[in-house]
């Protein structure tokens, strides 16, 4: 992947400091902007490699990546993984994308635990998906959840991308494909209204065993009078584009370097996605500070499961599904780690850049500092993390 001109680590080394002491974000904030920020950098160690080729002789040094779910630099190939291990499990039946997304007037209550506010979110999504698949159809039905928390600007926007298949499992055990006249799964208003009542149940339970509930009480109130949104896209096609659709969303980060097109003193200018205006991107003009204070609402809880797999999309029914999926390619050749990589991405790393027909070859190994610097320093100090 080629490089961007400026990078989120750049902003971070740059408004990093000012950030931490306007904003005194907890230990687990700041260890993750300082991972992010040494990303392929001296700091994390690597290695020096010469091509192989005696006529060239080139000579680079390749650093190590912090592997951490939140950097733009170490996403790509988790992705382009992910999407063919889907692609293998995938249903040969139609499936459809709902989107579960919850009203702006909960967003504070998001923020008081985060952790427990996904985990509840997850919950009611799938509560209502598998209640609705027994009432309408008799099965037990399935989806794979993402959580997205971002919108536009890099604004708080909680909601879960779902893929639900049309098939499900009857109460004697049999498959059942599922859906009127293959275009139609359930009532989006429907749908809205039970989500709605079953996820305001669980916050008002969770802020009244923290003694919020008095404080939140005429939000949560404002909420059950306020029109919720659910969207349900039509049934996508086969296999390979279901996984493709579902790829664009996965393991995605707030922002991308790509969408950085400006670092100066005065702040950070990126692009972000206008739905307003047929999704056209256009540009805007943060301060640094205030644009890492965004970026860090995004910034998910330690150890946190962003990605789910329900009913017969998860392991317990690997079997009884069985019949659903398309047979797998005995001929197929087995891949090394790093051949499969150069398939799925079209790069190889190990070539080299100069002669293009060389091999880049390991010659020093660089070893991580012991102690590397934190990069957010305020007035001198180092933040102990």
């Amino acid at each position: 992947m080629e490089r961007t001109e400026y990078e989120l680590s750049q902003i971070i080394e740059q408004f990093g400091a000012a950030f931490v002491e306007q904003c005194n974000p907890n230990s687990f904030t700041v260890r993750t902007l300082d991972a992010l920020q040494q990303c392929r950098t001296q700091a994390l160690g690597g290695h020096k490699e010469k091509c192989d080729n005696d006529s060239c002789a080139h000579e680079r040094f390749s650093y190590n990546s912090c592997g951490n779910r939140h950097c733009p630099k170490c996403q790509t190939s988790k992705q382009a993984v992910w999407a063919e291990d889907r692609m293998l499990d995938a249903l040969n039946v139609k499936y459809f994308h709902v989107v579960f997304t919850v009203p702006d007037l909960l967003h504070p209550i998001s923020l008081l635990d985060s952790k427990a506010f996904y985990s509840v979110l997850f919950e009611c999504v799938w509560s209502t998906l598998r209640t609705f698949g027994y009432t309408h159809y008799g099965v037990e039905t399935g989806a794979i959840c993402l959580l997205h928390t971002w919108g536009k600007q890099l604004s708080l926007h909680p909601h879960l991308h779902c893929l639900v298949p049309a098939a499900g499992l009857t109460l004697q055990g049999k498959l059942k494909r599922i859906t009127k006249n293959g275009k139609y799964l359930y009532d989006v208003h429907q749908l809205s209204a039970t989500f709605r009542g079953k996820l305001l149940q669980k916050l008002k339970l969770q802020l009244k065993k923290n003694n919020q509930l008095a404080q939140y009480q005429q939000t949560i109130d404002a909420c059950y009078g306020k029109p919720w949104v659910v969207h349900c896209e039509s049934p996508l096609g086969n296999a390979k584009q279901i996984v493709n659709y579902l790829a664009q969303y996965i393991h995605r980060v707030a922002i991308s370097n790509a969408n950085i097109k400006h670092i100066d003193a005065s702040g950070v200018t990126f692009l972000y996605k206008d739905y307003k205006d047929q999704a056209n991107m256009k540009p805007t003009h943060l301060t640094g500070v205030e644009f890492l204070r965004r970026f860090c609402m995004h910034i998910l809880p330690l150890r946190f499961v962003k990605i789910r797999y329900y009913g017969i999309l998860g392991s317990r029914y690997k079997q009884q599904v069985k019949p659903l999926k398309d047979k797998p390619d005995l001929t197929k050749p087995i891949e090394t780690k790093q051949q499969r990589m150069i398939r799925l991405t079209d790069f190889d790393p190990c070539k080299c850049p100069r002669c293009k027909t060389g091999t880049m070859m390991t010659i020093e190994e660089l070893p991580k500092i012991r102690s590397p610097v934190n990069v957010l320093y305020s007035n001198g100090l180092k933040f102990i993390c």
